[in-house]
């Protein structure tokens, strides 16, 4: 039997910012999951799961907040599932909502999260705790230096400057004036980014995201239900993930040609989730791509895995304007998580800010003719990959 038809009727995100004095952890996931559900117009009693969206706990210092937020987000004598895959937490989660209800298990679900990075004065000594303690942790590895090694050998395996990628740092950071939620915002140049500070080489203290705080929810539901509530859903016709291994040194020429510098697990999730959503062509039937991108070099191997240039093409393609608001593919209209990185919740406002697309709810960033919006999440040592593809029309051959 075909899987069930799964669309997105509501979303809901906070502003993000480094603090919030005046909220704690549940008061934010509540104010996130109650946005949602209005904007999908049903009422608590009428969800049926709850997918909870959370990824370390040491960033707040409160152990398992989910289970403190149960009853904030109207869990309690429900189904309720955690999901935890670090940055890729908001893609996993979103993923696990959909299999809830492409199952024929769950009518609607609410799929919600938040986090509060900047409460740990230092999130990458933190972040320095996944890797293993004999071969690795000595290295001071953490996500900044980690990817910065990533960045170097992509540098030096196509030729790409920093100036290059300092003008993505220039056009996410304008976009994401048009976004209200947006945490980093504002008119800079390639000078600006080139003369901050340098933190790893290559990475300035503009090239990398900010820490930052806020709260993030969806409402899926089946076609039933979306046709019933929802005069223009989002559709998800493709869903895929990809595991590598948590060993960077053992993902150098894993899969032939490719290479952990160039995020070769979106090769693979990518292939699938097209298959699923029949997406032949990406660059002809893909409008918008809402990127996981907490650092400047992330948007170039992504695109190419993605299907949208060759290898090594993605620099001159940033370049020519391609992936410009009104280029041939929109990259990162909300201005992504170069501008705003809530890493609980990440990768679950990266499927919103795709949905939103979809449905024509952007606002000032919206897109022109959106047909198809690819978002995706990484999360560990770029360990984990997911990709999902939204829509406006469902897939053919799907039950209500």
């Amino acid at each position: 039997m075909a899987k069930h038809q799964v669309a997105v009727i509501g979303t809901g995100q906070t502003k993000f910012k480094t603090h919030f004095p005046d909220k704690n952890y549940v008061e934010l996931t509540q104010d996130a999951a109650k946005l949602a559900m209005d904007d999908a117009g049903v009422t608590p009693d009428d969800i049926d799961a709850i997918v909870f969206s959370m990824a370390p706990t040491q960033f707040m210092g409160v152990n398992d907040c989910d289970r403190w937020a149960t009853s904030h987000v109207w869990g309690t004598g429900k189904p309720f599932m955690r999901v935890h895959t670090g940055g890729a937490t908001g893609g996993s989660a979103f993923q696990a909502g959909y299999f809830h209800v492409a199952s024929g298990v769950y009518r609607t679900v609410l799929v919600v999260g938040a986090d509060r990075v900047a409460e740990t004065p230092d999130a990458q000594h933190v972040l320095n705790l996944i890797w293993d303690r004999f071969y690795e942790h000595d290295f001071a590895l953490n996500t900044v230096t980690m990817t910065a090694l990533a960045a170097q050998r992509y540098m030096h395996r196509y030729g790409t400057t920093e100036e290059q990628f300092a003008r993505v740092v220039v056009r996410s950071r304008g976009n994401a004036m048009g976004n209200p939620y947006a945490h980093l915002k504002g008119k800079i140049t390639v000078d600006d980014v080139m003369n901050s500070p340098r933190v790893s080489y290559p990475y300035k203290r503009f090239d990398i995201c900010p820490r930052s705080s806020g709260a993030a929810a969806v409402v899926l539901s089946n076609l039933a239900v979306a046709e019933e509530k929802c005069t223009r859903p989002a559709f998800v016709n493709g869903v895929s993930s990809i595991t590598h291994s948590v060993f960077m040194g053992d993902r150098m020429g894993l899969w032939s040609e490719t290479d952990f510098e160039d995020h070769d697990g979106f090769y693979l999730a990518a292939r699938d989730c097209y298959r699923q959503a029949g997406i032949t062509d990406p660059v002809k039937q893909i409008q918008v791509a809402e990127l996981y991108d907490p650092f400047s070099t992330f948007q170039f191997p992504q695109m190419e895995s993605l299907g949208f240039c060759g290898r090594g093409e993605g620099a001159s393609k940033s370049d020519e304007g391609a992936w410009n608001l009104d280029g041939e593919i929109a990259v990162c209209p909300s201005g992504g998580t170069l501008c705003t990185n809530p890493i609980g919740v990440t990768g679950l406002v990266r499927a919103i800010d795709a949905a939103n697309q979809v449905m024509g709810k952007s606002g000032d960033i919206q897109v022109k003719g959106v047909k198809n919006a690819v978002a995706t999440a990484i999360g560990g040592s770029t360990q984990f990959f997911t990709c999902s593809i939204l829509g406006d029309e469902p897939v053919a051959g799907r039950n209500a």
